[in-house]
């Protein structure tokens, strides 16, 4: 496996998973840890993804707000809708809100 392809696939098992442990994912993926780790760092420079220190909580997390591939709406779009949101009654404000609750970034 490339290492882009690699590191497309680690990406993908964080985004499942939301944490998992270097050791972990470096058998899983059949290279060493120190390979992981530069994998972890280069991903870390485009995703939100951190490594967290610790004997049983440690280990590489994607941020909890990230999905990938899940479309959000920008802070403006977000703003704007809950502007909107009080005019609204019934249906129309139950259809708002989970716009916002499922598309928001926060």
């Amino acid at each position: 496996m490339r290492p882009n392809e690699r590191r497309a696939a680690i990406l993908d098992a964080l985004c499942v998973r939301r944490q998992d442990t270097i050791a972990n994912l470096a058998e899983e993926f059949g290279v060493n840890e120190k390979t992981i780790r530069r994998d972890i760092e280069e991903l870390a420079c485009s995703y939100p993804i951190e490594t967290v220190r610790g004997r049983y909580g440690g280990g590489v997390k994607v941020l909890d707000w990230y999905h990938q591939n899940r479309r959000t709406l920008s802070p403006e779009q977000a703003a704007l809708l809950k502007k909107l949101a009080p005019g609204l009654e019934g249906h129309d404000l139950d259809v708002m809100n989970s716009i916002i609750s499922q598309f928001a970034p926060y």
